[in-house]
């Protein structure tokens, strides 16, 4: 049995791919500005030191996430950021519950498994990664073998 061509859209998969990350890293990156600029403004939510552990989250979760919106060195950062995830979840949110939905922890689940999706994935066609992989315009090809 062979795959259908026509259900075969790997141009659409990049774009999409490219769409998740951008939309990923501005919700990402709102929980870092809240944390560094009290902003959006929080109930029970101001500002953190710079120089303590929800600081360096907020670091991670805002200059991260910016560069995950811009699709720079991709694959690095998703990989630490999905670390940072799963510390967060078992840190913050396993010791209330087992179940995520009891501990209110999906988000953190949800975050280490979408950066470990780009991690692996890449940024997609929409990124200054793949615009950095493209060979420089009048280089020849390499041969193939």
């Amino acid at each position: 049995m062979t795959a259908n061509p026509n259900l075969s859209c790997p141009k659409w998969s990049s774009r999409l791919l490219s769409i998740m990350r951008i939309v990923t890293a501005l919700l990402f990156m709102q929980h870092g500005s809240q944390k560094l600029f009290g902003f959006p403004p929080s109930q029970g939510m101001a500002s953190v030191p710079l120089v303590s552990l929800m600081g360096v989250a907020g670091v991670l979760e805002f200059f991260g996430g910016l560069m995950i919106l811009l699709g720079l060195f991709t694959r690095p950062v998703a990989f630490i950021l999905a670390g940072q995830m799963a510390v967060a979840y078992f840190m913050a949110h396993a010791p209330h519950g087992f179940l995520p939905v009891v501990n209110r922890g999906e988000l953190a689940v949800l975050y280490c498994f979408v950066f470990l999706y780009l991690a692996v994935a890449g940024a997609g066609c929409w990124s200054v990664d793949h615009l950095l992989e493209r060979e420089p315009p009048g280089q020849p090809e390499a041969p193939s073998q």
